[in-house]
């Protein structure tokens, strides 16, 4: 029922609500995220997180700003999921900016110095450590672009109308 018919609506944005995850991602990673998130907004860029990329790997966190630069950020919960991970490398063919996102208790010198670092918990985030910009080419940046775009809208039809079949549309596909 909508409000008109006397029914309060559900409201999908409530205070602490997590982002929807696919259960692979730890508490830990997902407080990471909403604080690169928050970082990102107070810098002006939209952002989304699990995007998948065109080459198939999965960007934890992708940012847009207002110029249609991209920033992609790759989360590391702990020491373990770096060792444990070295696909990053992989993702920057498809950024201006490469970052690493991690707790503030995360040993910060095993990061590699190619790509910046953000330091975020649930509450925020600070970026450490600048990144130089490598521009991606023109036919690559629409894509992302595009991508970003159709998944923002798939995320957001998801939750207007949630019985609605949008896997692939909000996934970035």
């Amino acid at each position: 029922m909508s409000p008109a018919d006397g029914e309060g609506m559900a409201n999908p944005f409530g205070i602490d609500r997590m982002p929807a995850t696919d259960g692979r991602q730890s508490m830990a990673a997902l407080h990471i995220a909403r604080g690169v998130g928050r970082l990102f907004a107070s810098l002006g860029l939209a952002s989304l997180a699990e995007l998948v990329l065109p080459n198939g790997r999965r960007a934890d966190v992708v940012a847009l700003s207002g110029k249609g630069d991209l920033w992609i950020v790759e989360i590391k919960s702990s020491i373990e999921d770096f060792r444990a991970d070295q696909k990053w490398p992989e993702y920057c063919g498809y950024c201006d900016r490469l970052y690493f996102a991690v707790a503030p208790s995360f040993p910060q010198d095993v990061l590699p110095l190619e790509a910046g670092l953000i330091v975020a918990d649930r509450y925020g985030g600070e970026i450490v450590r600048a990144v130089p910009e490598a521009r991606l080419p023109a036919h690559r940046r629409r894509a992302m672009a595009l991508r970003f775009g159709r998944a923002a809208a798939g995320r957001l039809q998801s939750l207007a109308d949630p019985g609605l079949s949008l896997e692939a549309l909000t996934r970035g596909d």
